[in-house]
Parts: C-alpha cells; sequence; structure tokens
C-alpha cells in the first residue's frame, strides 16, 4: 500500500551510518541540510492520499484492490505515460520548484532490466525471477529507490586489477546467503532513501565473459556496512529570503561506501556475466530518461518566467530585441515539449511488452535539453538584467536605517513595490548565478551520463535506414550496395 510521508520517515530512521562536513548524523530526518529535501520526498507521498491530488498521484490496482503510485507503475499504454507526466508536473507546482531524484526517474532502469528478462535467464533463471520480484515489490512497498552508477573510478588508463580493486565497488566473496561486495558509488539522495540500484559503470569489457565487477543488484541503503559521506549541503548558507531554491531543493549527493556488504541472493540481479551488465549499460535510460528531460522542461517554464516578470517590471518588454531572446528561451521549451509529446504518440513495444517512450525522439530531445541549457541559462541572465547579481540581502530591505533607500531605488510602480522586486531578483540569482545554480547545472551534464553518451545513445536508436533507403533510389544505386533497405520502414508503434 502507498505510504505516507511520516512512514517514509519513519523508514529511513534506522541508525543508518550518515556523516555530512565531518559530523555523523543522528536522526537524518531533523538535521538541517536533510530536512528541507526529504520533507519535500514526504509531501510526494502525501499527496496520493489528498483528496485533491490522490487522483493524479495514485491508481488503484486491479490485482489487490491498492491504491499504487502512479510514477513506479509499469508503462504499458500512452495514458500510462499521459498520467506519469501530469503527476510529475503536479509535483513540481505542488513545492513551487524542481526536484530531480525522487524515485520516478530511477524506477525506470529496473524496467529496462526487465526488458532483458531473456538475457537474464540465458545467465540463470534465478535472475530473472529477483528483477520480477523488485519491480513487483517497488509497486506494492512504495519505496523510495534511487540509482548507484558512478565509481570514484580511480586511473582510468588501467583496469581495475592493476590498481586498488575498491576503485571499482566488485565482488569479494560468495556466501551461502549471498555476495559480499566492496567499493563504492556515488548517488544523489542515496543517504535518505529505502534502496538503490546498483550497476557497473563499464561499458567495454573487452573478450571477457566473467568478471566480478559485472554485479548488479537492490540494497538496503540502511545495511550494515554501508557508510554515506555526503557533500557539503547549500541549505543555510544564507537565508532562506535571499536564496529561495537553494535552501529548499537541495539534493544531497553521497558516496556510499560498500565495505563489505553482504547482499542477499534474493536481490541480486545479474553477477559475473558481462553480457548482462552490457545489456544494462546499452539500454538504461530508455523509460527514466523522459522524466529528466521533462524536469529540463521544467527548468525552462521557470527561466521563461523570471526573465519575462523582469523585462516587464522595466518596461522592456515592447523592445524587438528582448522579444527574441524570450523567443528563443520559448523555442527551447517548445522543443523539449515536443519530443517528450512526440515521444509518447510514437512509442515503441519493449521486449517485454511494455510501452517504450520513442527511442530516437526521446534520446534527441534529450540532447537537445541538455546542450542548450548553458546557453538558455545564460540568454535568462541577460533578460534578468544584472541586478540579480548587485541586489543587497533581504537584511537591509528590512533594517529601519537603510529600508528606505532600498523602497525608493526598487520600487517602480504601485504594482512593482520594492518586496516583490527583491524577491525575484532572489529568485533569479538563485536559479541562475548561485552556487547551488552552478551545481544543478553541472548535475545536469553528467547525472545521467555525459554529453558523448549520449550522442551515441542517439546514434544507436536513430533509424539511419529509411534515409539510406531514399539515397538509394534518388541516386539510383545498385543492388550490388548490402545491408540498406531499398524503401524507407516505419518504427514499430505500439
Amino acid at each position: 500500500m502507498i505510504r505516507t510521508g511520516e512512514e517514509y520517515k519513519a523508514s529511513i530512521r534506522d541508525n543508518r551510518e550518515v556523516w555530512i562536513d565531518g559530523e555523523r548524523v543522528k536522526d537524518i530526518t531533523i538535521h538541517p541540510s536533510f530536512k528541507p529535501i526529504i520533507d519535500v520526498r514526504a509531501r510526494i507521498y502525501d499527496l496520493a492520499h489528498e483528496a485533491a491530488t490522490r487522483d493524479v498521484m495514485s491508481y488503484v490496482d486491479v490485482a489487490t484492490g491498492e491504491r499504487n503510485a502512479i510514477g513506479l507503475k509499469l508503462p504499458r499504454t500512452q495514458q500510462d505515460w499521459h498520467d506519469k507526466r501530469r503527476a510529475v508536473d503536479t509535483v513540481m507546482d505542488d513545492i513551487g520548484g524542481i526536484v530531480t531524484r525522487v524515485g520516478d526517474e530511477t524506477i525506470g532502469e529496473m524496467w529496462s532490466l526487465y526488458d532483458g528478462k531473456d538475457v537474464l535467464n540465458e545467465v540463470d533463471p534465478r535472475f530473472a525471477e529477483n528483477i520480477e520480484r523488485h519491480i513487483h515489490k517497488a509497486l506494492y512497498a512504495d519505496p523510495f529507490h534511487v540509482s548507484a552508477n558512478t565509481d570514484p573510478k580511480g586511473d582510468r588508463s588501467k583496469p581495475p586489477q592493476e590498481q586498488d580493486p575498491d576503485s571499482l565497488l566488485h565482488v569479494v566473496k560468495e556466501t551461502d546467503a549471498g555476495i559480499i561486495v566492496r567499493g563504492a558509488k556515488y548517488e544523489t539522495a542515496a543517504a535518505y532513501s529505502n534502496q538503490a540500484f546498483v550497476k557497473p559503470t563499464i561499458a567495454n569489457w573487452g573478450e571477457a565473459k566473467l568478471s566480478d565487477y559485472a554485479v548488479g543488484f537492490v540494497c538496503d541503503m540502511g545495511a550494515p556496512g554501508i557508510k554515506h559521506i555526503c557533500r557539503s549541503g547549500f541549505v543555510g548558507r544564507a537565508p532562506i529570503e535571499d536564496y529561495p531554491l537553494s535552501n529548499r531543493f537541495d539534493e544531497i549527493d553521497t558516496l556510499v561506501i560498500f565495505d563489505n556488504v553482504l547482499i542477499p541472493w534474493e536481490d541480486v540481479l545479474f553477477y559475473q556475466h558481462t553480457r548482462a551488465a552490457t545489456f544494462i549499460r546499452s539500454t538504461l535510460h530508455r523509460y527514466s530518461a523522459f522524466a529528466w528531460v521533462q524536469r529540463a522542461l521544467r527548468m525552462a517554464d521557470l527561466m521563461i518566467g523570471a526573465a519575462l516578470f523582469n523585462v516587464r517590471q522595466t518596461g522592456l518588454e515592447k523592445q524587438q530585441a528582448v522579444q527574441e531572446k524570450l523567443a528563443a528561451l520559448a523555442v527551447y521549451r517548445e522543443t523539449i515539449n515536443a519530443h517528450l509529446t512526440a515521444s509518447i504518440a510514437t512509442g515503441e513495444s519493449s521486449p517485454s511488452g511494455l510501452l517504450m517512450p520513442n527511442q530516437s525522439l526521446l534520446y534527441t530531445g534529450r540532447v537537445q535539453a541538455c546542450t542548450q541549457l548553458p546557453a538558455m541559462m545564460h540568454l535568462a541572465r541577460e533578460l534578468c538584467g544584472g541586478q540579480i547579481c548587485v541586489t543587497p540581502s533581504a537584511a537591509s530591505f528590512d533594517n529601519p536605517e537603510i529600508g528606505k533607500w532600498m523602497d525608493k531605488y526598487y520600487s517602480i510602480n504601485e504594482n512593482w513595490i520594492s518586496d516583490d522586486r527583491r524577491k525575484l531578483l532572489a529568485f533569479g540569482r538563485d536559479l541562475l548565478n548561485s552556487d547551488y545554480a552552478g551545481h544543478r547545472l553541472t548535475f545536469q551534464l553528467f547525472a545521467q551520463s555525459p554529453p558523448f553518451a549520449h550522442l551515441n545513445a542517439v546514434y544507436r536508436n536513430f533509424d539511419f535506414k529509411p534515409a539510406l533507403g531514399y539515397v538509394k533510389k534518388a541516386a539510383g544505386l545498385s543492388d550490388r550496395v548490402t545491408g540498406l533497405q531499398a524503401e524507407p520502414r516505419l518504427r514499430k508503434i505500439a
């Protein structure tokens, strides 16, 4: 049954070992660095219980009669994807910001492995059974699920066996109860999640068919032997009045140490066989990319809103140069929107019978969203103007001695008084100029994989044969030209 926010908070008060800024955290749910984002995740759970949003955030399972989260539902129809999109929009509208690592964007990685059940069956039938069981556990137990991918890596010019073997997570021992793993992973939100899908980042295994580094499993983030060493947070560095996003939506990144952690056999999804590891790397984002691209769409909305309010305040909206910049932001936003919408409308059947967003459209949309984001942020900075980087803090506006000067120079007219002007400039600064803004930009450029991998995904999923067939016919090439189709073919539409 779907959980409440309080039930979620209770589930992570499990004496897990969490460190931040050299301090061992006693209760993660009330620690100032974690509390705001944990409250957001709890709010998402509670939205599924409130009358106004229950039917948007959850659905009734026909087999059990229980309500489950829309975000964790296996996608089988176009409507399922429309429902997921609406649920994410509902969350973002409710919290007044953007959060990425909250569960709906990572469960899709397990659906990708679900599509590889035939591969897993060839390796070991137990693994296919395990992935199916864990997907149903996610549906019915409603855990906060994250995904642990990135290793510390070490010297990438050498194989792991020629350096500290723990530079990449690996199996050090088999037991009757399960496998023992050691190493480390970076993962956002791991410290306050329930479980993580852990898998390797190695893309090229060479000729090796078996490797102790080829291991994937689901792990309880409060399990013995796991240590969460977190980066410093943005919360509390400055007042919330000056940094409204940094103080509310900082998603803490964690170096997760696996210090001889037991993974029960029922939680192992693949082990040793590099073919299974290669499969999951090549298909990892076939579903989860949708959630990431949707977040980019909402980022575009925030930039457009902040920029448009600023130019309207100062009477610049009617200038052609300003309108052109606003139009460029709108084009960026609608390009993302078009890819999301079209990827649902032309969805494809997956090997396990799920509905994948059209892979070529989804991945090309991701490239557009991520590669253009830095330029769009800079464009929004131009439109917001230099005052986002020079405006004094809220304390200056509140001070009775100097507040009158702030009112004088920040009030524009009866519709835009100094307090609203200050709030908008503070919001724009935190969205576009702050440490938090820089962190989010870097995060977007690597979190799903680096840009070159985004383009590789496009290359693997774009159907080149129609263009080749078209040119073969137009150029009158002979039938000796092989590996082509004479006529363009349509993708299989689910």
